[in-house]
């Protein structure tokens, strides 16, 4: 039976709403079976791998192995996500992750395994999950309406969380009575699932009436989005600041459990249990704190919160009050991914979906792995107490950054692609790589109001480099003062015709803040100039890759 994204009602939108459609629901569970076995997998290889060495460094590696693929692979997995079919490349990293996860459960079980072995293989399901994650986040939007987004994203923390709460304690069972080895090749076998389900999703074709980019082109457009794009600069550096304060507690919770409380795996995997409950916690109140709290307000409160954590952490000498403090550390964290997930992908148009989020999650596990590796050392050098008080510092300073990097509030942006922006007309041929190309249009402002006229002009500059113009900018006619005409170029004319078809409904709104400036009787005038072929370029054309404004 073939999977489709047809909701079974419009009932008001909740967090269950989500589940009405059936593809996200198979999906969903699919992937609720993999967490699973992740979760299982990295307990379990944390725990094989501090019974086999002494060192910390090592132990806090394993964060960083994991994070570091994410950190090195996670741009380009992007790109592709948003250039290929993203059903297809999910199949072939599950496929992929399948493999590892066996073969390492192989080796477990055979007595061929060391602590670099298992830094190795886990190296190589990072790989694996840097290439799926970002194909894996943006497929979300193809699966619900936009409307019920936030409800599915905050489902997919809930089958993270959920996962994180059952799979520790199952892989601390099969530890306890068996060997880590069935844990990795159950991991494996998880994977399937999901395999299955992607199998069985008709995704819709993509219709692309456009010139294709090539992989590189891709990259250039995704970085350039992300770097005219004031909104997500402020989402990807309060991620990076956030997840480097907290990874101490990931990379160090295990050392915690077995060095300083002198513990077993089996109160390290109830530890990581008990993150999962307050994470799901979290996922189910959410909406009613999101209502109430705004989100720097509650960005504060879970920074504060993991402050305490690590604190906690350093200082508690019995297990017994370690349990509330995970569980609040399960809420805190569940609160704060979810938040910014939720935030950037409504500041998403599709066309650039993948790249973007590829880039957050750049930001995000690479907070991660630094911080792993600077806590990892300075637990080895200093004592694990002084690592994790040293982290919560950290995290008490991360909140004095909404004085400057604001997150995006409010009214969510149309992201929707705007009408009424028809290619040029053409009187000849113009092949997609002829170029590059100049944009100009010419307004007809008042004198008196030429200084807001330029303000409202700079959103549109920047919307105009963000969406792949080389060079924008204002010129005025020294011999008529109420002409402005504005140019912008760009490398190729079919990087142009992309230009027009990567235009949102907020886009079209900035622009018309713009024209109504314009006093002429007729709209701007727009006229289009593209170099012919074999024609020499002069400096101050040919070399305007450098993006600038």
């Amino acid at each position: 039976m073939a999977l489709t994204n047809t909701p079974a009602s419009s009932e008001p939108v909740s967090i269950w709403t989500a589940f009405q459609t059936p593809v996200f629901r198979a999906i969903w569970l699919a992937a609720f079976v993999s967490n699973i076995g992740t979760w299982m997998q990295n307990m379990a290889g944390v725990w094989l791998l501090t019974t086999l060495s002494q060192s910390q460094v090592l132990v806090a590696l394993m964060q960083t192995a994991t994070s570091l693929p994410i950190f090195m692979l996670s741009i380009p997995a992007g790109a592709l996500a948003d250039l290929l079919d993203r059903r297809r490349l999910l199949l072939t990293t599950q496929l992929f992750m399948a493999g590892v996860a066996g073969l390492l459960g192989v080796l477990t079980l055979t007595g061929s395994i060391s602590p670099y072995t298992i830094l190795s293989f886990t190296f190589l399901l990072g790989i694996g999950a840097a290439l799926n994650t970002p194909a894996w986040q943006s497929i979300a939007p193809e699966l619900v309406p936009r409307p019920v987004l936030p409800a599915a994203l905050i489902l997919n923390g809930v089958s993270i969380n959920l996962s994180r709460a059952i799979g520790p304690a199952l892989g601390g069972l099969i530890i306890a009575h068996y060997s880590p080895g069935y844990v990795f090749l159950l991991n494996g076998v998880s994977f399937l699932a999901t395999c299955a389900v992607l199998y069985r999703w008709k995704r819709k074709p993509m219709e692309m009436n456009v010139p294709v980019e090539d992989f590189f082109s891709a990259l250039r457009a995704g970085l350039r989005y992300v770097r005219f794009s004031p909104a997500i600069h402020a989402i990807l550096i309060r991620g990076i600041t956030f997840t480097f304060g907290t990874s101490a507690m990931w990379a160090l919770l295990s050392l915690v459990v077995a060095r300083r409380l002198q513990l077993d795996a089996g109160v390290y995997s109830s530890m990581l249990t008990s993150i999962g409950a307050g994470a799901v916690t979290g996922a189910l109140v959410l909406s009613r704190i999101a209502q109430r709290l705004h989100i720097e307000w509650r960005m504060i409160a879970t920074t504060l919160t993991f402050a305490g954590v690590n604190l906690a952490l350093a200082t508690v000498t019995t297990a017994y009050w370690l349990y509330p403090v995970m569980f609040l550390a399960g809420i805190a964290w569940l609160l704060t991914l979810t938040s910014l997930n939720v935030t950037i992908q409504l500041n998403l148009p599709k066309w650039v979906q993948a790249r973007v989020l590829s880039i957050y999650m750049l930001a995000f596990q690479g907070g991660l792995a630094l911080g792993s590796l600077v806590w990892g050392n300075v637990a080895d050098q200093y004592g694990l107490s002084t690592a994790l008080l040293l982290a919560a510092g950290w995290l008490v300073l991360v909140t004095l950054l909404p004085l400057f990097f604001r997150l995006p509030y409010g009214q969510t942006p149309d992201m929707t692609p705007a009408e009424g922006w028809p290619d040029p007309p053409v009187t000849q041929p113009i092949r997609p790589e002829q170029g590059p190309v100049v944009v100009m249009i010419e307004y007809r402002i008042n004198p008196s109001e030429l200084a807001d006229f330029l303000k409202a002009m700079e959103p549109l500059k920047r919307l105009r480099l963000r969406d792949g113009a080389l060079r924008a900018g204002v010129f005025s006619d020294i011999t008529d003062p109420t002409r402005q005409v504005e140019f912008y170029t760009v490398a190729s004319w079919g990087e142009h015709l992309r230009q027009h078809h990567r235009f949102t409904r907020e886009d079209t709104r900035i622009e018309q803040q713009v024209h109504r400036f314009h006093t002429g009787p007729d709209r701007p005038v727009v006229s289009h100039f593209v170099t012919q072929p074999g024609v020499e370029q002069p400096p101050f054309i040919a070399g305007m890759d450098t993006m600038s404004g």
